[in-house]
């Protein structure tokens, strides 16, 4: 018989302290109960076919603590006139709480509201929008105050969160609960302290005014009569951001390999520099203005996630070029053919129409499955004569 049952009667208080709505009226006051909760009992025929099993949940609902049980008379042509459960009342939020073994954490939520109301108050209404969060947070949530009003007081720093005097936190720390700490801080703050550009965890300390660790990016000058240094050896050279893009070296072509050995092994090429990839990300190039009167060719796998990179790096710099990423590269080197793990599916509307089609035949698997032909697997000489057509058609 599908008829409601103690478990279930606090399974659906349970429901609701899951959504933190039981929390959340202890900061708001808004009252929750007296609350009527679902009840299921048996037909007339259930009660006649099964009067026993009836009489015996009748009395576990009666007994339930925490519970208002109201009763109504059941008048059956053989049974004669009984009472049975007609609705469950929970009547107030400490019966809630009581009746789901909730006491203790109330206790801990109602020692974070007191302290949240005499240090940050603004923060009560975080509280009663993340109830289950920041009980989560409440052996933490006397440092995440601190760090708020250390910020209200210092607004944009300018200094690194390792120089965060606080007792008890360290860097470690803040960076631990920078989700947290965005919520918090973008409530109590001035809008003016705020960089709205900046979203995100990853961009926390641009958010705030901290400094970040400064981006390198690693190139090598491929013409021996432009380097940068005294000297006749390779340079591997490795700048930060900052100083990359005020470096606007004597070079007319650029080109970017994933592959650590391809870039070592780069050959030397006129008026040019070889920049060691950085997958995914391209933030550190956008700053170097100098780049968009280069020629740019990027060199990464032929694979779905290449041609992914490929089509990102060209929302920074819409002019750049492939190299060695064309189908007649990748039927030359079969036997070098590997497989990769797991392919992106997404449409990549930058890629150049050769590009797509060969993009599309390696996401649907039109060649082989998971088709990848890896940078390091492409023979040198093939690579040599790739450079040397390139210098033919400048």
């Amino acid at each position: 018989m599908s008829w409601t049952r103690p478990i279930d009667l606090r399974a659906q208080v349970q429901r609701l302290w899951d959504r933190g709505a039981v929390l959340a009226s202890l900061v708001t006051g808004e009252p929750l109960f007296p609350k009527r909760l679902t009840l299921k009992g048996p037909t007339s025929a259930e009660m006649a076919e099964h009067f026993a099993e009836a009489r015996n949940w009748i009395g576990e609902l009666r007994a339930m603590p925490h519970c208002r049980v109201v009763m109504r008379e059941f008048n059956h042509r053989l049974l004669g006139t009984n009472v049975v459960p007609r609705e469950i009342w929970i009547d107030t939020v400490e019966d809630a709480w009581a009746l789901i073994s909730k006491s203790r954490e109330v206790a801990r939520f109602t020692a974070l509201i007191d302290l949240t109301r005499s240090q940050q108050p603004q923060l009560l209404e975080w509280l009663a929008r993340r109830p289950m969060w920041a009980l989560e947070l409440s052996d933490q949530w006397s440092l995440l105050l601190q760090i708020v009003s250390w910020l209200e007081s210092h607004p944009r720093p300018g200094m690194y969160l390792r120089q965060v005097d606080i007792p008890g936190v360290h860097s470690k720390f803040i960076e631990a609960h920078r989700g947290a700490l965005v919520e918090l801080l973008d409530i109590v703050l001035q809008p003016e302290h705020i960089d709205p550009a900046a979203s995100g965890v990853s961009k926390f300390s641009q958010r705030y005014g901290f400094y970040d660790k400064p981006l390198r990016i690693r190139f090598r000058i491929l013409d021996p009569e432009q380097t940068l240094l005294p000297g006749t050896r390779v340079q591997d050279i490795t700048l930060d951001s900052e100083s990359f893009a005020l470096l606007n070296p004597n070079v007319t072509r650029v080109f970017i390999t994933e592959n650590e050995i391809n870039f070592l092994a780069f050959p030397q090429v006129k008026d040019s520099m070889v920049i060691f990839g950085a997958g995914y990300g391209f933030d550190m190039l956008s700053k170097a203005k100098w780049l968009a009167r280069c020629r740019i060719h990027y060199w990464g796998d032929i694979d779905t996630h290449g041609f992914a990179i490929l089509d990102q790096l060209r929302c920074r710099f819409d002019h750049v070029k492939s190299f060695l990423m064309d189908r007649k590269t990748l039927l030359a080197f079969t036997s070098q053919w590997g497989e990769e793990r797991k392919q992106t599916l997404r449409d990549l509307p930058r890629l150049s129409h050769e590009e797509m089609a060969l993009y599309d035949d390696l996401r649907d698997n039109r060649i082989r499955k998971n088709l990848r032909l890896e940078q390091e697997r492409i023979g040198f000489r093939w690579v040599e004569s790739a450079l040397l057509a390139l210098g033919q058609q400048s």
